[in-house]
C-alpha cells in the first residue's frame, strides 16, 4: 500500500518517467497514494518505473509519450485522464541536451534540445491545464536547471531551454493562480542520473567544486521537492522556481 494518502484519490502525470529524477517523481507521487501517468519515450524504462510503483502497491499507467509532439501529449493527457478519472498533478521532466560550443552547434541539434525542452514543456502545459480546469484546479511542476539563472560553456540549446521554462512557467502561473491551477518550477544542481552519467568527469568535477554540499544531489531530493510544490502545505506558492541544487546559486 502507498506510505501516506496526502494525495489518495489525485492523478499525476510525470514525462521523462522512465528513469532519474522523473522515475524518482512518479515513485514519490505514487508513495503519496496518487495513480501515475508514466510518460516516456522510453518504453522499457517507462514499464520498469509502472512495474515498480505496482509492486508497492501503488496505480500507474505508462504512455509512450514524444513531448515534442502536441498529438503525443494531448493522448498522453487524454489517457491519463480517462483511465484515472481526471489529472490533478504534473512534474513535466523530459529533456536532452547537446554539447558544443556556439559558433559550432549544429542547427538540427539546437532545435532537437529546444523541442524536448521547451516546446516539449509548453505542449504539456498546452493539454494540462484544461484537463486540471475540469477539476477545479491542480498543480504543475516543470524542471528548469540551475543553468536556467546563468550560462554554461557548450550547453547554448540547453542553457536558452532552461531559461525558457523558467519564463513559461512564471507566466503560466500568472495566468491560471485564479482558477486554481499553481505552477511552479524546480531548479536542480547537479543530480546523479543517468543522463549526468554521460558527461565528462573534468566537467562534472568543476560543477561538484561549486556545490556546497560537496556531492551530487539524488534523483529522489529533486522528487520531494516536486511533491511538495504540488501538496497542500505549498498552497500559497506558485509562479516560483525552487532551487534544489545543494547551495550552488548562493554563491
Amino acid at each position: 500500500m502507498p506510505a501516506s494518502e496526502r494525495f489518495e484519490g489525485r492523478v499525476a502525470m510525470v514525462t521523462g518517467a522512465g528513469s532519474g529524477i522523473g522515475r524518482a517523481s512518479a515513485l514519490a507521487f505514487a508513495a503519496g497514494g496518487a495513480a501515475v501517468g508514466v510518460c516516456d519515450i522510453d518504453t522499457e524504462g517507462g514499464k520498469e518505473t509502472v512495474a515498480l510503483i505496482e509492486e508497492a502497491g501503488g496505480a500507474a499507467l505508462f504512455v509512450h509519450t514524444d513531448v515534442a509532439s502536441g498529438d503525443a501529449v494531448r493522448t498522453a493527457v487524454d489517457a491519463i485522464s480517462t483511465a484515472y478519472g481526471g489529472l490533478h498533478f504534473a512534474h513535466n521532466n523530459a529533456g536532452t541536451y547537446s554539447m558544443a560550443l556556439t559558433g559550432e552547434l549544429a542547427e538540427a541539434d539546437f532545435t532537437r534540445v529546444v523541442n524536448v525542452n521547451l516546446l516539449g514543456v509548453f505542449l504539456c502545459m498546452r493539454y494540462q491545464i484544461p484537463a486540471m480546469l475540469e477539476v477545479s484546479g491542480g498543480a504543475i511542476v516543470n524542471t528548469t536547471s540551475i543553468w536556467a539563472h546563468t550560462g554554461m560553456p557548450t550547453q547554448a540549446a540547453y542553457v536558452a531551454s532552461k531559461h525558457g521554462v523558467a519564463g513559461l512557467t512564471k507566466t503560466a502561473a500568472v495566468e491560471y493562480a485564479a482558477q486554481g491551477i499553481r505552477v511552479n518550477a524546480v531548479s536542480p544542481g547537479y543530480i546523479d542520473t543517468p543522463m549526468t552519467a554521460a558527461n565528462p568527469p573534468d566537467a562534472v568535477a568543476a560543477v561538484l567544486a561549486r556545490q556546497p554540499i560537496g556531492r551530487p544531489g539524488r534523483p529522489e531530493e529533486v522528487a520531494a521537492a516536486v511533491t511538495w510544490l504540488c501538496g497542500d502545505e505549498a498552497s500559497l506558492i506558485t509562479g516560483s522556481v525552487v532551487n534544489a541544487d545543494g547551495g550552488y546559486l548562493a554563491w
